[in-house]
């Protein structure tokens, strides 16, 4: 008989070796696999989008040192719930307590934890979608090594769903499923990156299907269209062309062509892509508006704020909103194209030391060794600006700036720049 449990939840990673993606943490090597491997844990926090695999990775990290592993909420458990595993951590000697919603822990609970968090009898691994350097009491922050989660890629989600299709313990591999291609395509890439909703959507796609002549269940593309609930931009095994529509999404807005990055836009509307929007219109707010238009961006963002307030369909005017203004305002990269230059030095080992008299002088001896001294203070001159060197002597005369003239506000900073360089 089929286990009651969510496949998400079946197959979740036993040990470090089976988590899917996030190698960056966990690979042979990686810091995480690494503590592993030497069994000294310290607390974390691990933060990123919903269904990457936090909790597969504490539940992995549990697995593979074979410590005690327990999961609460900070917000639906109370402290008694926490004094139970306080209890468990005395007598075990550690226990790894998965917290999810961290940033959610009010004074009480946090007061309770720290000391069994400084004497290592918890190891705390928490949990939260919020960025922690802003969300979370810095009390409980300072006691944790900090994690950033990345979402999966598509080829990821397809490898945990071959797995689901093929575990005979934990998945479905007891079952004839015959998929197609482009509906495994279509659970990988639509996902976007959110494992759970991949396999949540395989299992109701098995579940909800008959099985036909000598017992095989057939999934086909819109079968698992249904299933996500999100159609299908995908026309091509390799799924290329998802790429290829916010390709073409962005360099028709980078080319002023309305009607074009509208088509587009709605293509990936069609297809619920709500985050590859929203990152590729604040890409494009930057790169390609960028100091043509500097209030593009604020207003870009706001769009894309209110487009995840409200949700599909609504969302679509907002989004409209944002991409008839990008499209149709003066384009500069001048800025992208700034940085490049800089870092291109950098890379190359081009640096120099920075000048004395820029250097900090607030330590002991920095005034003996020079540090500081000759600095001018621009606030003390009448125009705010006074002549000297900030550069490291090796790129004194380096101009990695070099301003276009497509909008009002960089052609001002353009006149702006070039008086202060004839001042030079």
């Amino acid at each position: 008989m089929m286990q009651q449990k969510p496949l998400a939840f079946r197959m979740r990673p036993r040990t470090i070796e089976e988590v899917v993606g996030q190698q960056h943490l966990v690979a042979d090597g990686k810091i995480i696999a690494r503590m592993v491997k030497a069994k000294q844990l310290t607390s974390m926090i691990l933060y990123g989008p919903p269904g990457i695999g936090k909790t597969s990775i504490a539940s992995a990290i549990a697995g593979s040192t074979k410590y005690a592993f327990r999961t609460l909420n900070a917000v639906t458990n109370n402290k008694k719930d926490m004094e139970i595993v306080a209890a468990e951590a005395k007598m075990s000697g550690k226990v790894i307590l998965l917290l999810d919603e961290v940033h959610r822990l009010d004074k009480g609970k946090q007061d309770f934890l720290l000391p069994y968090l400084e004497n290592g009898m918890i190891t705390l691994i928490g949990a939260t979608t919020s960025n922690p350097y802003h969300a979370i009491n810095p009390a409980i922050r300072s006691r944790c090594q900090i994690f950033e989660l990345k979402p999966l890629t598509p080829e990821e989600v397809k490898l945990a769903l071959t797995r689901a299709l093929a575990e005979k313990e934990r998945g479905f591999g007891e079952l004839r499923i015959e998929i197609a291609e482009e509906a495994l395509m279509h659970f990988a890439y639509a996902s976007n990156g959110d494992v759970r909703s991949s396999l949540n959507a395989l299992e109701l796609a098995v579940l909800s299907s008959d099985k036909e002549e000598e017992g095989i269940i057939h999934i086909d593309l819109q079968t698992a269209e249904e299933c996500l609930q999100k159609k299908s931009l995908i026309a091509d095994k390799d799924g290329d062309e998802h790429y290829d529509v916010l390709s073409a999404f962005q360099k028709s807005i980078r080319g002023s062509d309305v009607n074009a990055a509208l088509h587009y836009l709605g293509r990936l509307i069609e297809a619920g892509d709500l985050p590859s929007i929203s990152r590729r219109l604040i890409v494009i707010a930057y790169e390609d508006v960028g100091l043509a238009n500097p209030q593009a961006g604020a207003r870009t963002l706001a769009a894309i704020e209110t487009a995840e307030r409200i949700g599909f369909p609504e969302a679509r005017i907002p989004l409209a909103n944002a991409v008839i203004e990008l499209c149709l305002s003066p384009k500069s990269n001048s800025a992208v194209l700034a940085i490049e230059a800089a870092l291109a030095d950098i890379q190359k080992g081009i640096v120099g030391e920075v000048p004395d008299h820029l250097r900090d002088a607030h330590y002991k001896g920095a005034k003996e060794l020079g540090r500081g001294i000759g600095y001018l203070y621009p606030h003390n001159y009448e125009t705010g600006w006074v002549p000297q060197q900030y550069l490291p002597n090796r790129l004194k005369d380096k101009q990695y700036y070099q301003p276009k003239r497509t909008g009002k506000f960089e052609q001002a900073l353009a006149s702006v720049y070039e008086n202060l360089n004839r001042k030079k």
